[in-house]
């Protein structure tokens, strides 16, 4: 490194350089003055350039975000909580133990950490002592005890209850608290995410006072909004509910800073709204409804949310001796081309189900079949292979079972709505073109529960079941549940898969259960016990202008919300420093 130009020096050079200005004609002091100027604003000019690339956005406080529900609140209480309106605002309102990760798992969040003891039995839960309800309150164990406590309460008849049936909840300490079950389960977890209630508000209230509290509709939770404003129309019926961002939130202020959740007695009021712009967003739409929101590509788009819940015809082989038969099984399984019935039952929003586990859940299980699906020629070859026999003078597929010639027809049993009768249809339709007769039979959901399915009174049954977010096949498939209240509605009975159903219920390492999961997919696809056809959407029209909102591994409807602190609509431009 060479001597440094003395301060002085440099000065003198300096000084030099400007006077020689002086010594020039002054046509060319003015260009070289020119000269300077234009070099001064053109690097100028770069350095700007160069100082917005290296900026980056980052998320800023502001915005406001409008959302049409339809339906009236009436209990926003997670311990009551019925309807889609309060289960939209009490996730909002309230906060759990628990929540959702950008990845869509759990992760805590009240808690400030979770352990589960070896025999699966304990969960111990440390809280966050930074965490406060919108009065300001600490949020404590004797809260999350009380809310518990509320929920078990059988004069309540909380839809919850029986997430905690035979649960002890001790109270360890000021900011810890333990969940005892009465045997291991590791899907118990997931019940850690009902909202906790300031039991200084509600300690009063008694178990016939507390539905008719009026902090049902005017709560206060510990959630990332608190309410600001209630619209309510002559009958005093809520219409508005106006939010504003909590800004003590432990996992940090919002950065929207006011939601508007609006409140419509029906879907006509709902696309009405939407259509004049005073709501952006609308969750839950039918598929077949879409044109008439009039969706602008520039303004918003549409959200397709994996649910955890598939569609499927269940068999009762008790029922029916032609379904005994595995040939016949799996000729009718063979025969459905799923997408073709996923296009006319949800207008192609859905997803093809081959086996028991829908997608998007953690479980990537795959499941391939030797057979392509919705060829009805192969599903003819497999009857055939099979020992079945065409009669062309009745057209329906008969074999010699048990000394007796038994045809290949059956009857489905399903419920009284729309998307379970185009379903049913689309299924006639195909195993018909196999030469498979089949009859329908669509009974009310109460005389289909009590008539049909608990007295297990049907040959086929075309139902619907939700797993939840663990996916946790055991009430479906273990041998256990074939009788009422079970729903282990194909009568399925395997001592390989009821040792897996019960080793993926205490399973809490998430590799082995998938590992699991795959062994159980595998021996129940050998023998069809069920055709599984599609897993429905969850479609969200939402708005372009927010950003980050992660949707992965919402179970339930009201759960989009479960990220909606990291959601934005401003920013700031800023340097990377400022990042980290």
């Amino acid at each position: 490194m060479g001597p440094k130009t003395p301060l002085r020096k440099r000065f003198s050079i300096a000084n030099r350089f400007f006077g020689r200005l002086h010594t020039l004609r002054a046509s060319d002091a003015l260009v070289l003055k020119v000269a300077l100027i234009v070099f001064a604003v053109y690097l100028g000019l770069f350095l700007i350039e160069k100082s917005t690339e290296n900026m980056v956005q980052v998320p800023a406080t502001g915005g406001t975000y409008t959302e049409g529900i339809l339906g009236t609140p009436r209990f926003v209480n997670p311990v009551l909580a019925v309807t889609r309106a309060d289960k939209d605002l009490t996730t909002l309102i309230f906060d759990g133990l628990m929540t959702l990760s950008e990845e869509g798992n759990l992760t805590p969040n009240i808690a400030e950490s979770l352990t589960i003891s070896e025999d699966g039995i304990t969960y111990n839960v440390i809280l966050r002592k930074d965490v406060k309800f919108h009065d300001g309150t600490p949020l404590t164990s004797r809260d999350v005890a009380f809310t518990v406590a509320r929920i078990q309460d059988p004069g309540l008849s909380s839809p919850y209850r029986a997430n905690f049936d035979g649960v002890i909840v001790e109270e360890v300490g000021e900011y810890e608290i333990n969940f005892v079950l009465p045997e291991a389960y590791s899907p118990f977890v997931e019940n850690l995410t009902f909202g906790i209630l300031p039991s200084h508000i509600w300690k009063d209230a008694g178990t016939e006072e507390f539905p008719f509290s009026q902090h049902n509709s005017e709560p206060i939770g510990a959630g990332p909004y608190k309410i600001e404003k209630i619209t309510r129309n002559a009958s005093g019926i809520p219409q508005k509910y106006l939010l504003i961002a909590n800004e003590v939130y432990h996992l940090g202020a919002p950065s929207i800073d006011r939601l508007e959740l609006y409140f419509f007695p029906n879907k006509g009021a709902l696309e009405t709204a939407f259509s004049e712009g005073i709501v952006l967003g609308v969750s839950g739409v039918d598929p077949f409804e879409l044109q008439d929101y009039g969706i602008q590509e520039a303004v918003h788009h549409l959200e397709r949310i994996p649910l955890p819940r598939t569609i499927a015809v269940f068999f009762n082989q008790n029922k029916n001796t032609a379904l005994r038969d595995a040939s016949a099984r799996k000729a009718l399984n063979v025969a459905i081309n799923r997408q073709t019935v996923i296009d006319a039952v949800l207008g192609g929003y859905g997803n093809e189900l081959s086996s028991p586990v829908p997608p998007g859940f953690g479980l990537s299980v795959s499941h391939a079949t030797d057979t392509p699906l919705g060829d009805i020629d192969s599903a003819r070859a497999i009857l055939e292979d099979g020992g079945w026999e065409f009669n062309l003078e009745t057209s329906v597929w008969e074999k010699e079972i048990d000394d007796i010639t038994t045809p290949l027809s059956f009857t489905i049993a399903t419920v009284n709505n729309s998307a379970f009768e185009t379903t049913a249809e689309e299924l006639r339709k195909a195993w018909e073109a196999l030469g498979v007769p089949v009859t329908i039979k669509q009974f009310e959901q109460t005389d289909l529960t009590q008539a049909i399915i608990r007295p297990r009174d049907y040959e086929a049954l075309l139902f619907g079941t939700h797993l939840g977010r663990p996916l946790d096949f055991y009430s479906f498939w273990h041998s256990s549940q074939k009788d009422d209240p079970g729903l282990n509605i194909s009568l399925y009975t395997n001592i390989t898969t009821d040792a897996l159903l019960s080793s993926m219920r205490k399973e809490t390492n998430v590799e082995a259960r998938i590992e699991t999961a795959q062994e159980f997919v595998n021996e129940l696809s050998l023998e069809t016990p069920a055709i599984f056809l599609y897993a429905p959407e969850l479609l969200y029209i939402f708005p372009n202008k927010i950003e980050n909102a992660i949707f992965t591994g919402v179970g339930e409807p009201h759960e989009r919300f479960m990220g909606v602190h990291r959601w934005f609509i401003e920013k700031d431009s800023v340097w990377p420093v400022f990042t980290e």
